[in-house]
């Protein structure tokens, strides 16, 4: 059964390109009047900006750059319209990163993921995201009251008081890692009680399949989410489980590591991320994180763009004799040669050396004419091995570590 949060879900593309074509250039003209954002976009003119391809003519941002924002402007580095004391709560993520966040309704938009998983009225959910320091339990609480549901604010661990709770409180969902819920049904097991929870909202780790199953076999249905603590909720599974679809309140593209460009459908990159929360205008935020394109629309009716799921990082920097190789420099070789599609760099060791191979994509059958410019970006001399387009494999690496040290 299908279970959607809005209408915005189920709009034509034509609709949503309108609606994005109106909020779009609003955001861009909100994050030009914050410090961090006024030079970078100083000469963007906010009217132009009004659909995903003119966005992409517009700088990325990492998050090294905001920590570093942040350290120079503490807490929030100058990306926020308000300061620090006018938002309802600030929180710390490794880092330390600082994030903002605030009580306004579904503020970080879980409620779209929550409701996908069929939690609403009549639901307890046990939240089993801390609660301490870090935003995502307050984010699951969020969704949850945008649904209608009542939460149990279990945070982490104590595994048997919480148990304890669930039986006695007949809790009905779960949000949390995809592997505490497993947890808690084991000890429940030992315990020799039984859980009422039938549904599961997941995030912040690998869904396995083979989880999934034994969730399903116990008679739970278990969905995950895209989230992070700058950005809110990314993208989110439905009952089709078949890839995740992009939520409304952010725009998302799938860039070539190390740069800003986008790369084609289906072809795996770095995930960078736009949001439309006025309070916190991130513009093209590289999450580090690598995914693709999935081409068509869900088949539970929801027509925003698909994603294949988190595939590994974009940040591949290696140091390969003494020296960080990063993927910013394998992109500014490929940019030098109009010809060439795509390249890898592989580290490899031969007896007690480290050894750099480029691989290159090009219709070209001479490496020689590439040693000098790998040189030049990469300031280290390797072997270069040219192969035929289409031979690199579809993965988003650019620079690969075979090493081994055992």
């Amino acid at each position: 059964m299908t279970h959607h949060f809005d209408t915005l879900e189920t709009r034509s593309a034509d609709a949503r390109a309108a609606d994005l074509a109106r909020r779009l250039p609003e955001q861009i003209a909100r994050a030009r009047q914050t410090r961090a954002f006024a030079a970078l976009l100083a000469d963007v003119d906010p009217a132009s900006i009004t659909d995903p391809a003119a966005l992409a003519r517009l700088p990325v941002i990492r998050k090294s750059e905001l920590g570093r924002a942040q350290a120079e402007s503490p807490p929030l580095g100058g990306f926020t319209l308000r300061p620090a004391q006018d938002f309802d709560h600030v929180f710390q993520s490794p880092g330390p990163i600082y994030e903002p966040g605030r009580v306004a309704p579904d503020w970080w938009r879980l409620g779209r993921f929550l409701r996908a998983c069929g939690i609403g009225r009549g639901d307890i959910v046990q939240n089993c995201f801390s609660y301490h320091l870090t935003p995502a339990g307050m984010m699951f609480e969020s969704g949850a009251r945008a649904v209608g549901a009542a939460v149990l604010p279990a945070g982490t661990g104590q595994t048997e008081l919480q148990v304890r709770a669930a039986v006695d409180i007949g809790t009905t969902a779960y949000a949390g890692t995809p592997d505490y819920l497993r947890v808690l049904l084991d000890r429940a097991e030992e315990m020799g009680e039984r859980l009422r929870i039938t549904k599961a909202a997941v995030g912040g780790g690998a869904l396995f399949p083979s989880l999934r199953r034994d969730y399903a076999d116990r008679g739970i249905s278990c969905l995950q989410c895209y989230a992070t603590a700058d950005l809110g909720n990314i993208a989110y599974e439905s009952d089709a489980q078949e890839g995740m679809i992009v939520d409304e309140g952010v725009i998302v593209e799938i860039v070539r590591p190390g740069t800003g460009i986008p790369v084609p459908e289906g072809e795996v990159g770095e995930v960078v991320v736009t949001t439309l929360n006025p309070d916190y205008p991130l513009i093209r935020f590289a999450t580090g994180d690598l995914s693709a394109v999935m081409p068509g629309v869900s088949p539970c009716g929801r027509s925003n763009m698909r994603i294949r799921g988190w595939m590994g990082r974009a940040d591949q920097t290696t140091k390969i004799k003494g020296m960080f190789v990063r993927p910013e420099q394998v992109a500014a070789f490929v940019a030098k040669h109009g010809e060439i599609a795509r390249a890898r760099v592989i580290a490899t060791r031969e007896g007690e050396m480290d050894v750099m191979t480029v691989h290159v994509e090009t219709p070209a059958q001479d490496a020689a004419p590439y040693e000098g410019s790998v040189y030049e970006a990469l300031k280290l001399r390797g072997r270069v091995v040219v192969v035929p387009p289409g031979t690199l494999p579809n993965d988003g690496k650019v620079i690969e570590d075979q090493r081994r040290y055992d």
